[in-house]
Parts: structure tokens; C-alpha cells; sequence
């Protein structure tokens, strides 16, 4: 089972960007899947979380308006839109699969977990 983020980079502060998670090794349709980031020096915090259907989502305060937690079934992939970037977002963002259609904001809540990809946002 491997989930593999992509889509970061180095941008500017109000640029966007949209990070992609494909799994593979096994469909993660009944799940929850959630981002989490974690900057330099700091602890891995949460981002946002989506619910097996896509209906239900739960965003950081620090990110809510901005960023957006999507998912496409069919093809194995959640998504997070991030708008208006600010140096404060840059961290290496990880993409995780939770144990149930619904999970919380807690990284316990997850069994799978990605490799990363890297945002950096410049001032």
C-alpha cells in the first residue's frame, strides 16, 4: 500500500497550489483521508480531513477559507487546493488514509501515511 503525494514546490506569497495523493496497493473508497504538514522545527500538525463520500470536510483553523480537501474515488486520489499561500504554510505536507469513513484531526486517526511533498512559500 503506498500513497504518494505531489504537487509542491517553491511559489510566492498569495500564489496557489494543488497537492494530489494517489494510493495504490488498495482502495481507500471507505476511508477518510486527511493532510497534515509539518514545518521546520515544528511538530506534524493537521491540515484538513474528508469523509469516504466527500461530503464532509474539517479544515485547520489556520487554513480554513484558503484551502480545500477534495477526493476522486474513481481514482484513488484526494486533493488539497491551497489559495492565497503565506510563508507560515511552508512545511512538508503529508497525505494519509484514516481508519474509518470519518476521522478527526488527530494523526492516531490515520494508519497510512504518505511520503510528503515539499511547499515552500516565499514572502
Amino acid at each position: 500500500v503506498q500513497l504518494q503525494a505531489s504537487g509542491g514546490g517553491l511559489v510566492r506569497t498569495g500564489d496557489s497550489l494543488r497537492l494530489s495523493c494517489k494510493a495504490s496497493g488498495r482502495t481507500f473508497s471507505n476511508n477518510a483521508m486527511g493532510w497534515f504538514r509539518q514545518g521546520p522545527g515544528q511538530e506534524r500538525e493537521f491540515v484538513a480531513t474528508i469523509g469516504w463520500r466527500g461530503g464532509r470536510t474539517n479544515y485547520a483553523n489556520s487554513v480554513k477559507g484558503r484551502f480545500t480537501i477534495s477526493r476522486d474515488n474513481a481514482k484513488n486520489t484526494v486533493y488539497l487546493q491551497m489559495n492565497s499561500l503565506k510563508p507560515e504554510d511552508t512545511a512538508v505536507y503529508y497525505c494519509a488514509a484514516g481508519r474509518r469513513p470519518f476521522s478527526g484531526n488527530y494523526s492516531s486517526d490515520y494508519n497510512y501515511w504518505g511520503q510528503g511533498t515539499q511547499v515552500t512559500v516565499s514572502s
